[in-house]
């Protein structure tokens, strides 16, 4: 079965950067596009991010544009989020997804991980 997994979240100080990767199982990654979402407390999971298959273009939510990055490495079958500049409205679960169509990355990905708590504190 489709599997991901996320790391690398944690305790950061604002303005720090902090790396957050999901690796991917179960599936044909290179085949998939990727995206990261995350949610705060109280509110709406919400994107952040997203990549194509091979990596050739990637989407990013107004929130995050200039500060965080997503790359993949379809050897290692992972998709990283690079953030730098963290603050503290940063703070949530952050959760990889895949989706073999574009169109529904953003939105309505077919598989999703578990989720990896960043927490940046003021």
């Amino acid at each position: 079965q489709v599997q991901l997994v996320e790391s690398g979240g944690g305790l950061v100080q604002a303005g720090g950067s902090l790396r957050v990767a999901c690796s991917a199982s179960g599936l044909t990654f290179s085949s998939y596009h990727m995206g990261w979402f995350r949610r705060a407390p109280g509110q709406e999971r919400e994107f952040v991010a997203s990549i194509t298959s091979i990596g050739q273009t990637t989407i990013y939510a107004d929130s995050v544009k200039g500060r965080f990055t997503i790359s993949r490495d379809n050897v290692k079958n992972t998709v990283y989020l690079q953030m730098n500049s963290l603050e503290p409205e940063d703070t949530a679960v952050y959760y990889c997804a895949a989706s073999c169509l574009f169109s529904r990355i953003s939105r309505d990905p077919r598989y999703w991980g578990q989720g990896t708590q960043v927490t940046v504190s003021s």
